[in-house]
C-alpha cells in the first residue's frame, strides 16, 4: 500500500470515529445506526464496515480513543516531578490541569455514556477505569515514592495516597456533573480553588513538618539526672 492510499484510509478511519463518537454521545449505542454514521462520514456503509466489523466494534473504539485521548494530553500537560519542584507545586499543578482536562461537557458524557452500558459492554468500564483513574493514580504514587524517598510526605502505601489525593481532587466535581448534567461543571477559577483545598488537606495529612518535629522534641526534653529521686534496688 502506498504512503497516499495509506493516509486516505487513516483519514477515513478518523472520519468516522469522529461521527460516531457525536452520535454515540447523542443518541447512545441503541439509539445510533451504522446508516446515520455513513452518512455523517460522508462514507458509504459498506466503507465504515471495511473498517470496523461491526456496531459494536466502532461503539468500543470511540470510547476508548476518546478516555485515551484525555489521558495522553494529561500525560503531556503534567510532566512527572523530577525531584527539584516543590510537592505543593507539583499537587496543585497535577489537581488543575487535571480538572481543567477532564471537567468537560464531552468527558462527562462519554463517561455516562459508558456507565449506561457497562452491562452490555463490561470491557468499557474497564477501558475507562484503566485509562482514567487507575493511569492518573498509578502516576501519583511514582510521584509520592520520590517525595517520600526525598523526606517531604510520609506514606504508609504510595497506590492508596495516590488513590485518595486523586478522588480528593475528582470526586464531588465528578459527581457533581454526573448527576446534575453539563451546567454543575465548576468555572475554572472555581475549579482552581477546589484543587487548592485539595492540595492543602492531603498536605495537612502527610507533610512531613520539620519545624513540628522540632518543636515536638523541644517539648518533651530529657530529664535531667536528680540523684534524690533514686530509689535503692530490691533486697
Amino acid at each position: 500500500m502506498s504512503n497516499g492510499a495509506k493516509t486516505r484510509m487513516e483519514r477515513t478511519r478518523r472520519a468516522i470515529v469522529a461521527a460516531a463518537s457525536d452520535l454515540f454521545l447523542k443518541h447512545g449505542f441503541l439509539g445510533t445506526n451504522m446508516d446515520e454514521i455513513a452518512a455523517t462520514a460522508e462514507v458509504s456503509k459498506q466503507t465504515v464496515y471495511s473498517h470496523f466489523q461491526s456496531k459494536e466494534a466502532l461503539f468500543l473504539e470511540v470510547v476508548r480513543s476518546m478516555t485515551g485521548g484525555a489521558g495522553d494530553e494529561f500525560q503531556e500537560q503534567v510532566a512527572d516531578p523530577e525531584g527539584d519542584e516543590p510537592i505543593e507545586e507539583f499537587l496543585l499543578d497535577y489537581a488543575t490541569q487535571l480538572l481543567t482536562i477532564v471537567m468537560t461537557p464531552r468527558l462527562m458524557q462519554v463517561r455516562r455514556l459508558v456507565i449506561a452500558e457497562v452491562e452490555r459492554f463490561p470491557q468499557l468500564g474497564e477501558a475507562l477505569h484503566e485509562r482514567g483513574p487507575m493511569r492518573s493514580i498509578r502516576r501519583l504514587a511514582a510521584a509520592f515514592k520520590r517525595y517520600s524517598e526525598k523526606g517531604d510526605i510520609r506514606v504508609k502505601d504510595t497506590e492508596v495516597a495516590g488513590g485518595f489525593f486523586n478522588w480528593l481532587v475528582m470526586g464531588g466535581p465528578v459527581n457533581d456533573a454526573m448527576l446534575l448534567g453539563d451546567s454543575a461543571i465548576p468555572a475554572p477559577e472555581a475549579l482552581k480553588s477546589h484543587a487548592e483545598e485539595a492540595v492543602r488537606i492531603f498536605l495537612a495529612a502527610h507533610r512531613v513538618d520539620d519545624a513540628a518535629v522540632a518543636v515536638s522534641v523541644e517539648a518533651c526534653p530529657a530529664r535531667p539526672f536528680d540523684p534524690n529521686i533514686m530509689t535503692e534496688p530490691d533486697e
